[in-house]
Parts: C-alpha cells; structure tokens; sequence
C-alpha cells in the first residue's frame, strides 16, 4: 500500500491570537515537528497543507500545498488539495492520511492501525476514534475518492467533514484516552500549557 500524507495546517488560530498553531512549542518542539515525526516514517511523500505565504514552512523541508477550492471550505478541500497533491506526486499511490497540525501527541502506531483496518474492513475512509467521539480529520482516505470530494464541494457547498464521510463507506479505529488522549488538539493557551503537563510529568514523549 502506498500512502501520501497530508498535515492540514489551515486553522485560523482565533483563541490563540491569530498565527499558526502548528508552529506554536510544545515542549520545545513546534507541534508540527512532533506530527512529521508521527507521519512521515509511513509515507511515501509527505505535505502540508497552508494558505498564504509557504515560506513560513520552510525549515520543514516540505512541499506547502494550498486548497484548490476558493474562499474558506475547511478541511475537506485541505484534504482534496492532498489527494491531488498526491495523485499528481505519485500516480500509483491509493491512499492519503492525513492529520491536523494542532495533535501534538498523535499515536506512534496512527498509520499501522488505520492500514490494519483497512484491510479487515475493506473501507475507503478509516477515521481515528478515541473518548467516545470520532476524528473526522485524522483518517485513511481512499485516493478513488477524489472526484466525488471535489464534485461535492463545488456542487453542494456543504463543509462538513463528518457529514460527508457518513455518505461514504467508512470505519473507525479506537485508541484509549487513559491517562491521555492521543488526538487531543490544541486550541487556547491553557491546551498549551496541559500539553506541557503532560510531557514534564513523563505521560508522553
């Protein structure tokens, strides 16, 4: 199976003020570094995808992709704009994982689980469970997808993740949240500072 990835680093930041979560330290180490980490040993070629200026990336070595679909979509056209990222990358690549840039603490087994379910299931979308919710972005697409993502964006203008991956065949894989959650995300100053706990406390590395 050969897999791109795509870290969709498009979030706007409000609560934190505005910038880019995914270059905010966490223990000092950008969150972003600690998600390549993550992702990159599975992958066959691994992005980002960004708005804006990609030189603010660049120390990171990766190509910057930007959505295809004008004004704010959301994370579904992140998540196209890598599926042709990858198609484009690697024609004989099937599947895309993809990961938000604001997880600091993404599973060190992420990748061989979703590929692991995949091949029990047979599903063209393996999205990553854990304390009773789903994560919608945090997930195996199937690259066969790709037209029909695009064809639903621009025809039904409908941005939400879930809603269109319940149309889909789809699975889940959970992960336990004792003594923390492996998706927890950062979204205000004091997730920065739990997530600094939680390291110095010796819980995550």
């Amino acid at each position: 199976m050969t897999i791109c990835g795509t870290i969709l680093a498009g979030g706007l930041a409000r609560r934190l003020g505005g910038g880019d979560k995914s270059l905010r330290e966490v223990a000092g180490r950008t969150i972003l570094d600690r998600t390549i980490a993550r992702l990159q040993p599975h992958c066959a070629a691994l992005a980002i995808n960004a708005n804006g200026d990609p030189a603010r990336f660049a120390a990171f070595g990766l190509p910057v992709i930007a959505d295809s679909i004008e004004g704010y979509a959301g994370p579904l056209a992140g998540i196209l704009a890598g599926m042709d990222w990858c198609a484009e990358t690697y024609p004989n690549a099937g599947w895309l994982v993809t990961a938000p840039a604001d997880c600091p603490f993404l599973p060190v087994d992420f990748v061989p689980r979703l590929i692991g379910e995949q091949d029990a299931s047979n599903a063209n979308i393996i999205v990553a469970e854990s304390g009773g919710r789903t994560h919608p972005v945090t997930a195996l697409w199937r690259l066969g997808l790709r037209e029909a993502l695009r064809s639903h964006l621009i025809q039904d203008g409908s941005h939400k993740v879930e809603s269109w991956i319940r149309s889909q065949r789809w699975t889940a894989v959970r992960w336990p949240d004792d003594p923390y959650d492996p998706f927890f995300n950062i979204n205000t100053p004091d997730d920065l500072a739990v997530a600094e706990t939680l390291i110095l406390k010796g819980l995550v590395h």
